[in-house]
């Protein structure tokens, strides 16, 4: 179980957030409601996650989050906020954020990413996901991206969200070995080698960076 900082304007929503990590198992160290505790707070604590609201009453979120990365700190964030402007999602990515959630989105999400992020792994929920693939189908300067199927486009998706060959098989009624092949397809069509390298050509596409 994991250490979590909490940091949003709206007291109400950390109680919540509080409870629900803690039914969990993780521990939540402290809460912020202004970004210059929150750094002063994260320097100090240094915890492991750090669940960042994009909207605060006084600035915006990304400064909490370019504070943490100019200072090199080992916290992961994960943005938690009701925007579900691609350029957001691109913005929070490109600042160095391993997480994006939405606040409507359901306690399990928000506990799978925590768990992910935890771990050193990236996580996006279902629709900052879905932006995010689609932002970088329609803004491939390449064209690389638009010549993928359909289907192929399903698997970047899943991929991209963090899901197996096995379990993304099991949702498209394929084997583990034929999603391993579309796998590879779709890194040669792209020019790329494995998934960190696939986010790389998202940030370059406009999945980070630019815009969706």
């Amino acid at each position: 179980m994991a250490d979590v900082y909490l940091v949003d304007d709206h007291a109400m929503l950390r109680e919540g957030l509080r409870k629900v990590l803690e039914k969990a198992g993780h521990h939540v160290v402290g809460e912020a409601d202004h970004p210059a505790a929150a750094i002063a707070d994260i320097v100090r604590l240094q915890p492991p996650v750090v669940l960042l609201d994009l909207h605060l009453e006084s600035a915006s979120g990304f400064d909490v989050l370019e504070e943490v990365q100019r200072r090199q700190l080992p916290s992961r964030v994960i943005m938690l906020t009701m925007s579900e402007n691609p350029r957001h999602v691109s913005e929070a990515l490109r600042l160095g954020a391993y997480g994006y959630v939405l606040k409507d989105s359901a306690s399990v999400e928000l506990l799978s990413a925590v768990d992910a992020v935890a771990q050193g792994r990236r996580y996006l929920c279902r629709r900052a996901s879905t932006m995010a693939v689609e932002g970088l189908i329609a803004d491939s300067k390449s064209g690389a991206v638009v010549s993928l199927s359909g289907r192929e486009k399903e698997v970047i998706l899943m991929v991209v969200r963090g899901l197996t060959s096995a379990v993304i098989g099991g949702r498209l009624d394929l084997s583990p070995k034929t999603v391993e092949s579309y796998r590879a397809r779709i890194m040669v069509k792209l020019g790329v080698s494995d998934v960190p390298a696939l986010v790389r050509l998202a940030v370059r596409e406009g999945l980070i960076g630019v815009e969706d």
